[in-house]
């Protein structure tokens, strides 16, 4: 690599470095070598591989299939490339592979790959190892015993001239054919399914194919070398490469899809697109701005598993008129740039909103679209793979294949003709996994991405079926354009309104944060949006004046934010209500005194050592105390009064103290004598007896038992030594078993689990109780038993 990044001009390594972002934002390199060590990392090349175009991922496979020895014109006859726009597709993928350092051109035609490329893939197209490499982890026995079984003679004894006899026999495909035909038919028919490769969903980066376990079928073939181990005695059993190409036949060809899958298209203009993301974005903001006001005002509850549940997002839904998946998308956007906090048990307003409340429209939302464009899940996702609610703001598994997702979405609307956009625009979420293969999609969604589609529609980055100028700029990842479009499209906040004789205020645009909280207080929000709307209440002008607001100050505010005069049946209602307001007095009070004298009444009211009773006339003959019952009648008796004490029901409660008496004793346990010698065998027992194992600790240098249990203490901690120790053998031996397990929406479950594969930190698994392929977070594991302790599921 490093010959090949001495040959580039600086915008070609520019280019190099800019698709690299890993490469890019570390620390500048000395020289090319230590350049192009970094690029070929295994967490580099990862990132970069992901986000590759299908076409472009395919060739990657493709040539991690050819090996070190591969060419361009075997990669284009393993693709099948043949024509002239074919070979124009190709060159094109080979560029992009070059422009994220993947693979390069060297002398003549070779192609050169970076190291950690060819580990992307356990079986790349399906293909195993070539019949040169697998040959020299066997012995000089079994290949004498191939060739025996295969009727061929060597050369000589050596175990060269063996190995190279078997690889001239296997090295024409008529030939293996032949062998393969002489094979019984369930030998027959393992084989074929093993050439035919694993499904394209098990070939990808994350998982590789599964080996089958060895037994009668596939001990022929490993006699006669068409299947044979990666080391001796031990390792998995592998298809030659030579031998599955046989069987796929001539005609057999790497899947290339040079072409996006095609989309409905219809033309649409500059200023549609920009209108209707203008009105999108806008009423976005607005009820951005509603819901975060009505979070700063009521924190919302958190439940005792993580996230706000789906009862608080209802409440929240219903108190701004918005729809769940609404609320859910501004809960994560605003959590994410820190507008929202978990305080305890509830989550809370930031100091940051104050901030961002005061801002433009414009700076809001770009606020919540840079939060949106980097958000690791697919924030209005309500639904988990088994139907069950999911919280929002839950401290759940970053989903890097949302943030592809996310990027694809941009990348194919960029992809639609100019001036272009698409007819029906779910149509769109066919065309993702083409420029995103690794992309996710959730399990809710009925057409492909559905929620992420309807997320960009509302954020006004879809628009018209084509891609937005705030698309473009998050596209783009250029903050400045991103403020600069958002402050084009969206006109600042309104301070002013217009009153209707219909007892309602209308706010065209965004209101200011001042205006809203004014509105607010004193009238009930009907709608927002585009345009706001209150309506004027005698109960929500009595609220305003219950928050100590005065008829005149009401006015005098309302007054201000206008530029006509209040409308009259306004004026009415304002005085109307302050004229009815507090004509009746709720008095909190702890007990009630009651007399049939008032001169006795005032008596108590004016005794200065009563006073720390807080007693307080409200009629002739009542006062209320601040005090308890008991209280009060104690300090009335010492003064010499002779009160009595009512019930609610006002029937008099007569006092008689109660009768303590003490419990009675509780019999002596009856226990058996022990005698001298059943001691002195326990105390020996006790001395002889195994010592408990102490907790692997490395700073105590007390190592642990493998590398499995280690990682496992690191990632899930939560659980004791003994279960961790119960899953480190189950993953070590292939065995199985059954686990307690909290899922994301807080349900308990208990599961049993085989074919484990752990991958820190998760766990892959086939469950019983679902019978399919799982994932599972190690964090939310509670304890682990035996497979044999439960029922399979």
């Amino acid at each position: 690599m490093t010959t090949w990044l001495s040959t580039l001009d600086e915008e070609r390594l520019h280019r190099v470095l800019r698709d690299r972002p890993d490469a890019a934002a570390a620390p500048e390199p000395r020289a090319l070598g230590e350049l192009a060590d970094r690029l070929q990392r295994p967490g580099s090349v990862a990132l970069a591989v992901a986000r590759l175009p299908l076409p472009a991922l395919q060739v990657a496979e493709a040539v991690a299939a050819l090996g070190e020895h591969g060419d361009r014109a075997a990669l284009a006859a393993l693709l099948g490339q043949r024509d002239e726009r074919a070979v124009r597709r190709l060159d094109e993928a080979l560029t992009t592979l070059a422009d994220h350092a993947l693979v390069w051109p060297a002398d003549s035609d070779e192609l050169r790959m970076a190291t950690a490329l060819r580990e992307a893939w356990e079986t790349p197209l399906g293909l195993g190892q070539p019949l040169e490499a697998l040959l020299s982890a066997a012995t000089s026995e079994d290949l004498r015993s191939m060739l025996t079984k295969l009727g061929v003679k060597a050369a000589g004894n050596t175990k060269a001239a063996r190995r190279a006899a078997l690889r001239e026999h296997y090295g024409s495909a008529e030939r293996i054919l032949a062998v393969v035909a002489k094979a019984p038919p369930r030998t027959r028919q393992l084989l074929e399914r093993r050439a035919a490769g694993p499904p394209a969903a098990h070939r990808g980066i994350v998982f590789g194919s599964p080996d089958p376990a060895p037994g009668a079928d596939s001990r022929w073939a490993e006699e006669r070398g068409l299947l044979m181990r990666e080391r001796h005695g031990y390792g998995r059993l592998r298809m030659p490469a030579e031998v599955a190409l046989a069987l796929r036949g001539p005609e057999w060809r790497a899947p290339f899809d040079a072409e996006p899958p095609t989309v409905d298209v219809v033309p649409v203009g500059d200023e549609e697109v920009a209108r209707e993301a203008a009105a999108a974005a806008g009423a976005f903001a607005a009820r951005a701005a509603s819901v975060l006001k009505e979070c700063a005002d009521r924190p919302l509850a958190v439940l005792k598993s993580g996230g706000v549940g789906v009862r608080e997002l209802g409440r929240l839904a219903k108190a701004t008129r918005c729809d769940e998946p609404l609320v859910r998308l501004v809960l994560e956007c605003a959590h994410a740039s820190g507008l929202l906090s978990r305080a305890g048990n509830q989550v809370v307003a930031t100091k940051a909103y104050d901030a961002w409340a005061e801002h433009e429209p414009a700076e809001r939302l770009v606020t919540l679209l840079r939060a949106w464009w980097g958000l690791p899940m697919t924030p209005t996702g309500a639904r988990d793979e088994e139907g069950k609610p999911v919280p929002a703001m839950a401290p759940f598994v970053s989903c890097a294949g949302c943030v592809q997702a996310r990027r694809g979405l941009g990348a194919a609307l960029r992809g639609l003709p100019e001036g272009h956009g698409a007819a029906r625009p779910p149509q769109v979420g066919t065309l993702i996994p083409w420029h995103r293969p690794m992309a996710d999609e959730l399990p809710q969604d009925s057409t492909p991405f559905a929620s992420l589609i309807g997320e960009a529609t509302t954020l006004g980055v879809l628009a018209a079926g084509a891609l937005s100028p705030l698309g473009a700029a998050l596209l783009d990842d250029d903050p400045a354009e991103l403020a600069e479009r958002a402050g084009r499209l969206l006109p600042p906040a309104v301070s002013r309104v217009r009153f209707g004789s219909d007892l309602t205020a209308v706010a065209m645009g965004t209101p200011s944060t001042r205006l809203m909280t004014l509105l607010d207080s004193v009238a009930d929000r009907e709608s927002d949006g585009t345009a706001s709307l209150w309506r004027f209440s005698p109960a929500s002008v009595r609220r305003a004046m219950d928050a100590g607001h005065g008829a005149a100050e009401i006015e005098g505010d309302l007054a201000a934010v206008t530029d006509q005069p209040l409308p009259q049946p306004l004026s009415y209602l304002i005085a109307d209500t302050a004229r009815r307001h507090g004509q009746l007095r709720v008095v909190s009070a702890l007990c009630v005194v009651v007399g049939e004298e008032p001169g006795l009444i005032a008596e108590l009211a004016a005794h200065r050592r009563l006073a720390k009773l807080g007693l307080r006339r409200v009629a002739p003959t009542v006062v209320v105390a601040d005090a308890t019952p008991k209280d009060t009648l104690a300090a009335l008796r010492t003064e010499g009064y002779a009160p009595v004490a009512e019930s609610v029901a006002g029937t008099l409660r007569v006092e008689r103290p109660p009768t303590e008496r003490a419990p009675a004793p509780l019999p002596r346990p009856r226990t058996a004598p022990v005698g001298e010698p059943e001691l002195r065998a326990l105390a020996a027992g006790l001395v002889r007896g195994p010592v408990d194992a102490r907790e692997p600790d490395q700073d105590r240098e007390i190592p642990y038992d493998s590398d499995t249990e280690e990682l496992l203490a690191s990632n899930a901690g939560q659980l004791p030594l003994a279960d961790r120790r119960q899953l480190a053998h189950a993953i070590h031996e292939g065995g199985a078993v059954t686990i307690a397990y909290v899922s994301g929406a807080g349900a308990h479950t208990v599961r049993t689990l085989s074919e484990l594969d752990f991958d820190p930190p998760f766990l892959y698994a086939w469950c019983h109780l679902r019978e399919d392929d799982r994932v599972f977070a190690l964090g939310r594991i509670q304890s682990v038993m035996p497979a044999a302790a439960t029922a399979t599921g």
